[in-house]
């Protein structure tokens, strides 16, 4: 008897718009992204998104390992500028902790307009010059690895009702390895029906993005991003880590034309922001929302105390409003506790604002104690999207 009920998501990043470099189009092209399955299930389908793109992508061919992806059965896979597909669903004997290779060709001239910067120990694709979608393993002189995902977006399980999704949102703090680490935490203690899904972008702000190709690929505003990266199967809980460039961008505009201080938010702007973005339609969908604090900037180059203060007393509010579930303090558990505006040692990547990889084992480990400790909670059935 199949005792799989639901679609959820077992895999996911955001969509941005890619860096912008010289060359932004690609032809001849093959990419290939290892997705680590989170849980057993009968089928699939995959979710490509062109959402930053001005002109459609035709994607020639694509697999879920051997098995040909399609769209109303047919392929080449078309994703019109501005839109995001899903393929059919294809039958799949997916196993809890399985690797699947998703391959596409891009045969024509195409837009790389639609990609994001993600990194983890579970992260990471190749790309190879040439059509070696169907290829086993990828000519070694003819391919290098990529840490950009491009036009892919999720990947869903049919699978049994008991299995959930849980979002982390952010920006290049969660868009580098503490979700990574988060799944292999959850893993490494029994907890395998809840799938870790990133919707994170680097540089991006709550209210406000950036319309120059300088820093485009510092992605879209929460009003624009929130409802579209929440569009995820089975999920029951996000995780909001997001505020820290809203504090640190502006520089004023004889620094950069692009930064003014007027950008600058007050402590009411950014709970304004959370508050009006996220949290009511948090409400509204059902979806429960955990709060992340901000972590150290000491020592990042535009720091300055106004800025601390302002950090400071945001995360008090993230740490005791009642208008989230609950709070899971990445500050304090990446924190120097003698001089608490800086990372402990050995926590500083060297830029004084990212976390180095221990440090992002630490964050993993505060929110896996979290969803551990309220397992219970957050595991209730409710009526997400």
């Amino acid at each position: 008897m199949n005792r799989h009920t639901k679609w959820v998501s077992t895999w996911g990043t955001a969509t941005s718009i890619s860096d912008r470099r010289e060359s932004v189009y690609a032809k001849d092209l093959t990419l290939r992204y290892p997705i680590r399955l989170s849980f057993d299930g009968s089928k699939i389908r995959v979710r490509f998104s062109n959402l930053t793109g001005t002109e459609e992508v035709k994607i020639e061919k694509a697999f879920a390992d051997r098995t040909p992806l399609t769209l109303g059965g047919q392929t080449p896979i078309t994703i019109p500028a501005g839109k995001e597909i899903t393929t059919d669903e294809i039958d799949f004997e997916a196993k809890a902790g399985q690797t699947i290779n998703i391959s596409f060709y891009l045969k024509d001239c195409t837009q790389m307009n639609a990609g994001t910067l993600v990194t983890g120990p579970l992260s990471g694709g190749t790309y190879a010059y040439g059509d070696f979608a169907e290829s086993e393993a990828f000519p070694e002189d003819l391919s290098r690895p990529t840490s950009w995902y491009y036009f892919l977006n999720t990947v869903d399980i049919y699978t049994e009702e008991k299995n959930r999704a849980i979002c982390c949102y952010g920006d290049s703090i969660t868009a580098q390895d503490w979700p990574d680490y988060l799944r292999q935490e959850l893993e490494s203690r029994g907890i395998k029906d809840i799938a870790v899904i990133r919707r994170a972008v680097c540089g991006t702000r709550i209210l406000r993005q950036y319309d120059c190709i300088t820093y485009q690929a510092y992605g879209l505003k929460g009003e624009t991003r929130f409802p579209i990266e929440t569009n995820i199967a089975g999920l029951e809980a996000v995780i909001i880590q997001h505020g820290i460039n809203d504090i640190i961008h502006p520089v004023g505009e004889e620094v950069n034309k692009f930064r003014p201080m007027t950008d600058m938010p007050t402590f009411d702007d950014l709970k304004g922001g959370v508050e009006m973005l996220y949290l009511d339609y948090c409400r509204k969908h059902s979806l429960k929302v955990y709060s992340g604090t901000l972590l150290p900037i000491y020592g990042w180059r535009t720091y300055a105390e106004f800025r601390e203060e302002l950090r400071v007393q945001f995360n008090e509010w993230l740490r005791t409003s009642k208008s989230f579930d609950g709070c899971i303090d990445f500050d304090q558990a990446v924190r120097d506790s003698s001089m608490p505006v800086k990372f402990a040692e050995g926590f500083d990547s060297g830029d004084h604002l990212h976390p180095s990889k221990e440090a992002y084992k630490a964050m993993a480990k505060a929110a896996a104690d979290f969803i551990e400790k309220n397992y219970s909670i957050i595991t209730q059935q409710n009526y997400a999207i």
